[in-house]
């Protein structure tokens, strides 16, 4: 079971910070950003310590780890051409970011048409992508499934399909497929996940599925909210998400958990991964209700 958590970089460590966060949670692979996730301001490669960190994750048994695209690249954005040309230019260098740092798979959230609809966005979405992407790109795009709050695109696997289509090397296009994010999208992988996956299959591929991100759910389905909750505790539940986790189609792509730090109740400014806790827990197969409170005690 390929199984980690998103982990940070930042520090003189850097990258191979990031390694070693991933195995304190006993995780065998890892997500993380290339630098913050709400700005474009980037160190620069060499000063990343890509060569510790490929050392500490052979010594530690990870040989897989996927890299996410910061959340400001919108390549939807049909209104403002200055803001469209800079997510274009962003996402090409993240690409190259990413093939230095040694994964060939970047997740990307598809984008937002603001308010301008869904055929607009599309345009935008698919021509940005193939300005980017070549024969010769060592990295694949992994567009995430969507939850559809606001002006989102991705909100199903139909709107997904349509940039396939519209892709000249869709070759390099993947899927990154976020259980909160299909929940509250209208999926329903509660009761009914075996018809889930066959309309992933039918529409886009389950071969395509790079990356699951593991998270629970604050809302119910179809909310379009998008807000994540701790393994077990939300309305998708511990054994809906073990299944999904479980699928034989899923074995061998990293399953990554981006679910909320515990926050102390003492203090508001110091909150908990929950990581370690929760990879045991899918580990063992077994739910654990009083999770949050051994995290705080721990």
């Amino acid at each position: 079971m390929l199984l980690g958590s998103h982990v940070g970089m930042n520090g003189k460590e850097m990258f191979a910070g990031s390694v070693k966060e991933a195995l304190s949670y006993g995780a065998n692979t890892f997500m993380v950003y290339t630098g913050a996730p709400q700005n474009t301001r980037r160190k620069s490669i060499d000063e990343l310590c890509i060569p510790e960190a490929h050392r500490l994750m052979k010594e530690g048994g990870i040989e897989t780890f996927v890299v996410h695209a910061p959340y400001i690249i919108n390549l939807g954005n049909p209104v403002n051409s200055e803001t469209y040309k800079l997510a274009v230019e962003f996402l090409a260098i993240e690409l190259e970011r990413t093939a230095a740092m040694g994964s060939d798979t970047l997740i990307l959230h598809p984008g937002s048409h603001v308010g301008e609809g869904f055929d607009a966005g599309l345009e935008k979405i698919i021509s940005g992508l193939n300005n980017v992407l070549t024969a010769d790109t060592p990295v694949n795009i992994a567009l995430e499934t969507m939850a559809g709050k606001g002006s989102e695109i991705g909100r199903s696997f139909e709107e997904l399909a349509k940039i396939y289509d519209g892709v000249k090397y869709n070759d390099k296009l993947r899927i990154c497929f976020d259980t909160c994010h299909v929940n509250d999208a209208g999926y329903d992988i509660v009761n009914h996940m075996d018809d889930v996956m066959d309309e992933i299959d039918s529409l886009l591929g389950l071969k395509n599925v790079a990356v699951v991100h593991v998270n629970d759910s604050k809302n119910e389905r179809s909310a379009h909210k998008d807000r994540h909750e701790n393994i077990g505790f939300g309305t998708i539940g511990f054994y809906a998400l073990l299944r999904v986790i479980n699928y034989e189609p899923f074995e061998n792509i990293p399953k990554i958990l981006e679910t909320p730090y515990i926050p102390s109740p003492d203090n508001k400014k110091i909150s908990y991964a929950p990581y370690k806790y929760e990879i045991q827990m899918i580990k063992s197969g077994i739910f654990d209700p009083m999770l949050k409170e051994k995290i705080l005690l721990a």
